[in-house]
């Protein structure tokens, strides 16, 4: 089981960025999925979730209303919109998925997660 984060770089202020999160070897929808990001020397922070078949979607209040999570079943695939970028969202973003048996996604522990991507830079800087 695998997980493939892509789509991350450097922005400008302001900007938007969509991180991709693609799965191999088994059906993302099937799965509570979490994006989390840590920047250098902080702590690892869950962003956004989205639980199992209800499509219950779960943000930090620092980015409501600036991301969005969402899945492509066809293509399995869950994504993270981000827009109106700031300096501090700069980290590396990490998409990770619970175990099967546990349907709903939680934000705010990471070790619930079983299976985790290697990460994508976003840097946000002018």
């Amino acid at each position: 089981l695998q997980l493939v984060e892509s789509g991350g770089g450097l922005v400008q202020p302001g900007g938007s960025l969509r991180l991709s999160c693609a799965a191999s070897g088994f059906t993302l929808d099937y799965y509570a999925i979490g994006w989390f990001r840590q920047a250098p020397g902080k702590e690892r922070e869950g962003v956004s979730c989205i639980s199992r078949s209800d499509e219950m979607t779960y943000y930090a209040d620092s980015v409501k209303g600036r991301f969005t999570i969402s899945r492509d079943n066809a293509k399995n695939t869950v994504y993270l919109q981000i827009n109106s970028l700031k300096p501090e969202d700069t980290a590396v973003y990490y998409c990770a998925a619970r175990s099967r048996e546990f349907g709903q996604c939680v934000l705010s522990k990471s070790i619930l997660y079983r299976y985790w991507g290697q990460g994508t830079q976003v840097t946000v800087s002018s």
